[in-house]
């Protein structure tokens, strides 16, 4: 069975770099969270794979297309994967996704937020297959987000070979 990374690239993706903060923003807290047998994942937005801000930036529904946030849904999940890469050292160490909370920066009357949350869930089902990638998931519609960024994903998952606990038991649906 092929692992997460291979998946990856036999999808053609790539895990981007970093975030680059813009200039004078620093983050007091970590982009993932590792507590016994889970891993808390920050709120990502769309990356490109230099670590850049990718583009097109703004609300939902008015200046960003609902199939321009779907791609951006996905790039947030990549840049998702390459933090839990750094953190965790290998994807492999996911047992299973839990949880998921997708934010879309929503021009007012647009309401097809599960439709763009989509552009993640679809890229975690088909790098992690349906039992280790399914999660739980809410997807809202937000007045703003951070520098404009039209999607932001957070989420948790459930990890093997925890650092302080017994390796969790498999997940099951």
């Amino acid at each position: 069975m092929p692992t997460a990374e291979e998946r990856l690239a036999a999808l053609g993706y790539t895990l981007p770099e970093p975030l680059q903060l813009p200039p004078g923003v620093t983050l007091p807290f970590p982009w993932v969270r590792v507590v016994g047998s889970r891993a808390l994942v920050s709120g990502h937005g769309p990356t490109n794979s230099d670590g850049s801000l990718a583009q097109p930036l703004g609300k939902v529904g008015a200046e960003v297309t609902e199939e321009q946030a779907y791609v951006a849904a996905r790039l947030t999940g990549l840049a998702i994967l390459g933090s839990l890469k750094r953190e965790l050292g290998s994807l492999e160490r996911i047992a299973c996704w839990s949880r998921v909370f997708g934010m879309v920066n929503s021009a007012p009357g647009f309401n097809r937020h599960p439709a763009v949350s989509n552009g993640f869930t679809d890229l975690i089902v088909s790098v992690f297959g349906p039992e280790r990638g399914a999660h739980a998931r809410s997807a809202v519609g937000l007045a703003e987000l951070p520098f404009r960024i039209p999607v932001e994903i957070e989420g948790e998952v459930e990890l093997h070979g925890a650092r302080s606990l017994p390796i969790p038991p498999p997940c099951i649906r």
